[in-house]
């Protein structure tokens, strides 16, 4: 596969529609050709102590950020008719749909692709684990910056040139 948008989120809390950031990057021929990365406003609006260790962000990094619908604005262009790419795609999958739910905003028949089953498939007992910064390294990209919305989309384009 060589054309499809990459995308990751993160969540306030353990509520689905609490994308409190958001990653898309754009492969097209092969090569990424776009990113985009922003803050979003979670609804519900308040953090887990839980989510907030893990990604780093909290309610002082979003209080002004736009909303969910105001950034999807700015991100359905960019995927035209690309299939979405994503690690744990059930994950990912769930918070769009949640998120458009939440803002009753119809939700487009997106087609979704896992590079985490795909690389539990093709690696299986190859790596300790599947987790996106090991199969990442595997591939040849190193995350440095695990959980940071952009950099986790990038990591699993980078997977999936790979191995799709």
């Amino acid at each position: 596969m060589n054309d499809f948008a990459a995308i990751d989120f993160e969540t306030a809390n353990a509520h689905r529609s609490s994308v409190c950031s958001v990653g898309v990057v754009i492969v097209e021929e092969g090569r990424i050709t776009d990113t985009f990365y922003s803050l979003i406003r979670p609804i519900p609006d308040f953090y887990s102590y839980y989510n907030t260790a893990v990604h780093g962000l909290g309610p002082h990094d979003t209080a002004s950020a736009p909303t969910f619908p105001e950034v999807w604005h700015h991100i359905a262009p960019r995927l035209k008719s690309l299939p979405l790419v994503a690690h744990n795609c059930t994950f990912d999958q769930g918070c769009l749909r949640a998120a458009f739910e939440a803002y009753g905003m119809p939700y487009p028949d997106y087609t979704f692709h896992c590079t985490y089953r795909t690389a539990r498939k093709k690696l299986g007992k190859l790596l300790p684990n599947h987790r996106l910064d090991t199969v990442a390294a595997y591939c040849g990209f190193n995350l440095k910056t695990h959980h940071n919305a952009l950099a986790d989309a990038e990591a699993c384009a980078r997977i999936a040139l790979c191995l799709l």
